[in-house]
């Protein structure tokens, strides 16, 4: 078995619950982290037989750039969509982060983080 993990993906995307923040945008990250099987590919040195990270990558810029009011909404798009696109993939790490939110404080990001496993 083993691990791919896609660090920082950036995105300007406009996700949130105040109407501004649909007109407005905003900056985001997204951390994936899928678990598989990296043995054959390991040998064979063939993309055919891992997870390609470019389709993972297109998952996740295609899936921000859908609004949301909530990250958890944004976040179980990404993980159903990969489950559904990749079979070989059984346990995914996705965190969504909002850089700079407007709750009123100084707030560097704001993260939710979910993890899921084939049924």
């Amino acid at each position: 078995m083993g691990i791919i993990k896609l660090k920082n993906i950036r995105t300007y995307s406009y996700h949130g619950c105040l109407i501004e923040e649909g007109k407005i945008g905003s900056d985001y990250t997204v951390n994936l982290e899928v678990k598989t099987d990296l043995r054959k590919s390991s040998l064979t040195d063939d993309l055919k037989d891992t997870v390609d990270y470019v389709l993972l990558n297109r998952i996740v810029v295609a899936e921000m750039a859908i609004r949301s009011d909530l990250l958890e909404h944004v976040a179980h798009r990404i993980i159903t969509r990969i489950f559904e696109e990749i079979p070989e993939i059984s346990r995914i790490i996705v965190a969504v982060s909002k850089l700079n939110p407007p709750i009123g404080g100084d707030v560097e990001a704001v993260t939710i983080e979910m993890e899921e496993y084939r049924s």
